[in-house]
């Protein structure tokens, strides 16, 4: 690979396609669904998104875990023999998911069941609170890559059952000892620090004011990705993270000189990853290339009504309505850095929009306190025209059709 690549697709589709080209990846690592039983629904940082999605299966667990197991299997086929893979999940479904693991990896490539514990969440009367996430670490054979002086961390002084005096030798080395059983003593150099144990308690959340934060509901902090790519990776070796929501993979293998791919469904999730990358000195068609992204009228009309609202707002150049579905109409919004008024927009991901649809918005306007307002949709009726010149006296309606928004014909 020459470039880095950003893929908008299934993964299944996009993991079939890059083993037909017979892609080779070192490092795999992939923050899945949890099966959490959860809808999100969330404005991202920038105004100009909505990220809105389900972590439901119909079916149960079953129905999960053989999802999971069809991608999982190509994600076995594309990693080289001496390459790594870190599923990362939670209490929800780690258990069915560890067995599945170890059919596809085969047991003995088990490597370990990080904890990462955190200090935030999972307060209950009833049972002990869950403060950590699961990170499975498995490997495709008995020969793969491991950095550990890479990843060295603090040795603290007086830690566990050390006990033994503190002092520095004859070079200066700062050390402590440690008092075995039976008296023995073992030395330990402090500065030189030591290789992570397998619970991470060192590595916080993202809060809501860190500046990496996205507003994506299961952002992961770049810590996190940094100590699992140091130790199982190479600068110029090749990251794959097939589920890659905001970005945080692709961001730390950037800055840390490896190449990547990164695959998400949702053009939402792409667009906003080029962004990130861009902030980080990245430029799309230089350092990577980006495939997939809906150009076409069928494409759009086969998004999610989520997915292709945030395409309309982000072709606007708009803000998303901060109401998200309880919007009484009002999808996006210009503020009066554009227009000496606010302006309202609504989106119809549907054809033939008529009279009603323009009365209902009518009336919407002015209890949001627009005097200009926007309809995009892909067709609208006679109707819908004649109603727009029977109120253009009192309000300033304006009909955009998808497709002359698609090519560039719209001017605002």
């Amino acid at each position: 690979m020459d470039k880095n690549l950003l893929i908008c697709d299934d993964n299944l589709n996009a993991l079939e396609d890059l083993i037909r080209k017979e892609v080779k990846v070192d490092l795999i690592y992939l923050d899945p669904p949890f099966f959490s039983n959860r809808h999100y629904e969330v404005i991202w940082g920038d105004e100009a998104e909505v990220r809105s999605f389900k972590d439901r299966w119909e079916g149960g667990i079953l129905v999960y875990i053989e999802w999971m197991k069809e991608r999982i299997l190509k994600m076995h086929d594309i990693l080289k023999n001496t390459g790594s893979f870190y599923l990362h999940c939670d209490w929800h479904a780690s258990h069915h998911l560890r067995i599945m693991l170890d059919e596809i990896f085969v047991a003995k490539n088990f490597r370990n069941e990080i904890i990462w514990a955190y200090n935030v969440g999972g307060r209950s009367k009833n049972y002990f609170g869950r403060k950590h996430d699961n990170i499975y670490f498995y490997t495709k054979s008995d020969e793969w890559f491991f950095y550990p002086d890479a990843i060295k961390v603090k040795r603290e002084t007086g830690s566990g059952s050390f006990g033994g005096k503190i002092g520095r030798d004859e070079e200066g080395k700062l050390y402590q000892d440690k008092i075995a059983k039976g008296g023995k003593v073992y030395r330990y150099y402090l500065e030189a620090g030591k290789t992570p144990e397998d619970v991470w308690m060192d590595i916080n959340t993202i809060q809501s004011q860190d500046k990496e934060r996205r507003g994506y509901p299961t952002q992961k902090p770049e810590a996190l990705l940094e100590r699992i790519i140091k130790a199982s990776s190479n600068e110029g070796n090749l990251i794959l993270d097939p589920f890659c929501g905001c970005g945080t993979a692709m961001a730390v293998a950037h800055n840390l000189k490896r190449k990547w791919i990164g695959i998400d469904i949702s053009p939402t999730a792409i667009k906003l990853i080029e962004k990130r990358l861009k902030g980080l000195g990245a430029e799309k068609g230089k350092d990577f290339d980006v495939i997939g992204m809906p150009t076409t009228i069928s494409e759009l009309k086969a998004l999610k009504p989520f997915e292709f609202q945030n395409w309309v707002i982000n072709r606007m150049k708009a803000k998303q309505s901060k109401k998200l579905s309880s919007d009484f109409g009002i999808d996006g919004y210009y503020d009066k850095t554009i227009f000496t008024e606010k302006a309202g927009i609504q989106v119809k991901q549907s054809e033939n929009i008529g009279r009603n649809v323009i009365d209902n918005f009518e009336t919407a306007l002015p209890r949001g306190k627009f005097k200009k307002g926007f309809i995009v949709a892909f067709s609208f009726t006679k109707g819908a025209y004649e109603e727009i010149a029977r109120i253009k006296e009192n309000l300033d309606i304006r009909l955009i059709k998808v497709d002359d928004l698609l090519l560039g014909k719209v001017k605002i």
